[in-house]
């Protein structure tokens, strides 16, 4: 099987939470290794690149103008099956039900907000990890 690359983002509650260090510690201590790092505070229009498939959902406005509070820490990921792989390690969307052991499980937190605060993106396919890797990497 090829290497693959995803998109992970530690989102502004992450950041700001100080966890960037410990979600990619556990990123390394799975063997992803990290091919590219920046930390971007991005603009409206990256956003609503990014988060194009939500347009008109309610929690669209929202969900960036959470985005928008902070920088963010935009990661390119490589490995085998890396996509899959991260998307487990980070855990299921909603912090309160992600399983203790992943990022979401052990460190989310529910704030009672419109917006899940949920410290982590992935990218969910090789289609969308080649468009959001595009976005955020260029």
């Amino acid at each position: 099987m090829a290497t693959e690359e995803t998109l992970v983002l530690v989102k502004p509650d992450g950041v700001a939470r100080g966890l960037t260090g410990t979600i990619l510690a556990r990123v390394e201590a799975k063997g992803y290794s990290l091919v590219d790092l920046r930390l971007v505070e991005p603009d409206r229009e990256r956003l609503e690149q990014h988060y194009a498939e939500h347009a008109g959902k309610p929690f669209y406005e929202p969900l960036l103008e959470f985005m928008m509070q902070g920088p963010s820490v935009a990661i390119r990921l490589a490995g085998e099956r890396v996509i899959e792989g991260f998307r487990s390690l980070a855990g299921t969307t909603d912090p309160t039900t992600a399983a203790p052991g992943t990022i979401r499980g052990d460190f989310g937190r529910d704030w009672g907000l419109k917006v899940q605060q949920n410290l982590v993106h992935g990218s969910d396919s090789p289609e969308s990890a080649a468009r959001e890797l595009q976005i955020w990497f260029g």
